[in-house]
């Protein structure tokens, strides 16, 4: 076994056409850090969801921050700014699309539990200390938690962020759509 050069992994991936972006919506709500912005916009990039919705006080792009964890993603996933995530919830949900929070709740199911019948599908991110807003998750038609066994009872919004969308993402490739 070798690693991959950059060439070889740009040549082979240049070879195939890509695949239709996943129809999964991210909105990232009064995130703090640029950096967790930036790595969320390089996730989204490598998972190949449809969009980031960005609400609230989360920077948005340029920011060298924010590029310095993209590293370019921010020109390949669209995006958009809305300053209200209720705005944003609402008009997704008027075209169809699940939102579920990201989220511990008392009526939130493991992330692993979802079904293909639930796509067009958001989630919704909150902020890094005090997590998606009551008045955000009640605008919400459910919530996904990662379950957690440690002391700790959360993970870094970008780092749940990336294990909830590629669950997702393997949830509707699952169902016929395989990456080429």
């Amino acid at each position: 076994m070798r690693k991959l050069t950059h060439d070889e992994i740009s040549r082979s991936r240049s070879v195939a056409s890509p695949p239709s972006p996943v129809p999964l919506t991210a909105i990232l709500d009064n995130i703090r850090s640029l950096y967790n912005v930036g790595s969320m916009f390089r996730t989204a990039d490598g998972a190949g969801i449809q969009k980031l919705v960005l609400t609230g006080f989360t920077p948005v792009p340029p920011r060298r921050e924010i590029e310095k964890t993209a590293l370019g993603a921010t020109a390949t996933v669209p995006w958009e700014y809305v300053q209200d995530p209720l705005e944003a919830i609402t008009a997704l949900k008027a075209s169809g699309t699940t939102v579920l929070a990201l989220e511990h709740t008392d009526v939130s199911r493991p992330y692993t539990n979802v079904s293909v019948a639930e796509f067009p599908l958001c989630i919704v991110l909150g902020n890094e200390l005090t997590g998606v807003s009551n008045r955000v998750l009640a605008a919400c038609d459910g919530a996904l938690e990662i379950p957690m066994v440690g002391v700790k009872h959360s993970l870094n919004v970008a780092v749940a962020y990336g294990i909830a969308v590629y669950e997702l993402v393997r949830c509707w490739r699952s169902a016929g759509s395989p990456i080429k």
